[in-house]
């Protein structure tokens, strides 16, 4: 294979190549062209890129897709998550009186839309796979716009149920489906970026949608809507909207962009392809042995608890941070005790892109996660050690500078640590899903009789996050140890007698796969 492609480098008359050494090629068009075809390995047995590219090159093509592919997901995430949360700046607007919800109705409310969303969490992601991107993110989102319409006209607990429940299930596939789309897109080190990117805008809905929530309630009414039904109406509207743009806007792969040159389009394949041990086909055929191989990896397995964890208090804060904004600030009006949920939300904002540009940077994700828990922890401290309104509204800060970077940094690691395109799908999928087990879990950690210092929720957010910095380290402990050992194997001898086939399947199994930490 490696005389192949040195014999293609010569004739090619290629001007970019930067490396040519160890047998690999290294940019030129024609290299691109071969690597990106169906049945062309673009690594060695040992993991190694058999494929280089001209870094401006490359950086031109990374700059492109940014400008296409980023934006459009951000802001249908960003309305996803509006839609989510949003009844959150409802309850305190009257939602609860209206609907004759009293004790725990309001945190069964939230409960309803987790369940869907943990059912439907990893179905969605296949059918992600099978669908095409480009199609089901679009029609998953015109659905939970729908739903949050419909919210604006429900008249009590039951309905206003029903339609969580419908909400979750459309909005199960928001998050892993995202994650998925752009790991067709970018490489191991780009990813966590990207991804930082697009999570960046949990964060940005809470901060905008305070601002858009305290907005929309200085109106007296739209149409014969009035009251915190207007917050519904509005945003959902909008996510419709921008449901329909979405479907003109997203391009399903690199092999179908037509805002993409033929040599870029290779090149986009190419670069993805070299960084997957004895893949020979970007997007291959689903099989049930690779959907579990997403599943049984160890490092998902790990890392997706670690996610649970983190999001009991991405999801309660959400839920419930207008509650608590409320307890440190009652004599402060609606509006404004919506505008205090805004600061800590824009903090949260920027360490969430800020800790994932880190860790594209370094190309580690492992010691960035790790980095995050005790900022969490502190927060939840100060939360417990004192009722002090100054300092507790400031340790939400603390909470929200270092909360955030779990989805991307989570996310992006298991992308990480498997190989296919099929195994990669239920990876994301069941780390999404096990997150969204968090989300449930924190519907029920703020509990009415535990007001106004929430002792019980915030002693759960410390003991999770002191969990998750254990859990992370380890995990890191054990990467290295494993690689280690792998070192030691011999990769023609395990590989010796098997087809093609045999070897792709073998996944993160493969002697010549390493973790990435």
């Amino acid at each position: 294979m490696a005389d192949k492609f040195d014999e293609k480098r010569s004739s090619s008359g290629a001007d970019n190549i930067v490396d040519t050494t160890d047998h690999k090629v290294t940019g030129g068009a024609e290299d691109a062209h071969i690597i990106a075809e169906r049945g062309h390995a673009a690594t060695d047995n040992y993991g190694h890129a058999l494929v280089h590219f001209d870094p401006k090159l490359e950086a031109k093509l990374r700059w492109k897709i940014d400008c296409y592919v980023v934006p459009t997901v951000s802001l249908l995430y960003l309305f996803c998550f509006i839609d989510r949360a949003n009844v959150g700046n409802a309850k305190i607007a009257g939602l609860e009186a209206d609907l004759g919800m009293k004790d725990y109705d309001y945190n069964a409310l939230l409960s309803v839309f987790y369940i869907s969303y943990i059912l439907f969490e990893i179905p969605s992601n296949i059918m992600c796979k099978w669908v095409g991107p480009g199609w089901f993110i679009p029609s998953i989102t015109l659905g939970f716009g729908v739903m949050s319409l419909a919210t604006a006209f429900v008249h009590n607990k039951a309905q206003a149920s029903a339609v969580r429940f419908i909400l979750g299930a459309f909005e199960a596939g928001m998050m892993p489906g995202i994650a998925y789309y752009l790991s067709r897109w970018y490489k191991r080190s780009e990813l966590t970026l990207r991804l930082g990117l697009y999570i960046v805008m949990a964060p940005m809905a809470g901060a905008f949608g305070g601002l858009l929530a305290s907005g929309i309630l200085t109106l007296d009414h739209v149409g014969s809507v009035s009251g915190w039904r207007m917050i519904f109406l509005v945003e959902g509207i909008i996510t419709i909207g921008l449901a329909i743009i979405s479907f003109i806007t997203m391009t399903d792969r690199p092999a179908t962009a037509r805002w993409l040159t033929p040599e870029e389009r290779e090149m986009a394949i190419a670069r993805v392809k070299a960084e997957r041990v004895a893949t020979t086909e970007v997007l291959d055929k689903m099989d049930k042995k690779k959907l579990l191989m997403g599943v049984k990896n160890p490092i998902v397995s790990v890392t997706s608890f670690i996610f649970l964890l983190n999001n009991i208090t991405v999801q309660g804060l959400a839920f419930f941070l207008p509650t608590i904004v409320r307890t440190i600030y009652p004599t402060k009006s609606v509006v404004q005790q919506q505008l205090f949920t805004v600061p800590p939300y824009v903090v949260g904002g920027f360490f969430t892109v800020a800790l994932p540009l880190i860790s594209t940077i370094i190309d580690r994700r492992q010691i960035i996660m790790i980095m995050c828990f005790p900022m969490v922890m502190v927060g939840y401290a100060m939360f417990l050690a004192t009722s002090n309104a100054n300092i507790r509204y400031g340790a939400c800060f603390l909470v929200t500078s270092s909360l955030y970077a779990g989805g991307p940094l989570t996310n992006s690691q298991v992308s990480a640590n498997v190989v296919s395109d099929t195994a990669r799908s239920t990876a994301i999928g069941l780390n999404v899903m096990m997150g969204n087990i968090g989300g449930l879990i924190s519907t029920w950690s703020f509990l009415p009789n535990d007001a106004p210092n929430y002792h019980i929720g915030n002693g759960l957010n410390f003991a999770t996050s002191g969990t998750c910095l254990l859990l992370a380290t380890g995990a890191l402990l054990w990467m290295n140890r494993d690689n280690r050992k792998r070192e030691t194997r011999s990769v023609e001898e395990e590989l010796a007698g098997m087809t093609q086939q045999q070897v792709q399947d073998l996944d993160w199994k493969h002697p010549g796969f390493r973790w990435r930490p």
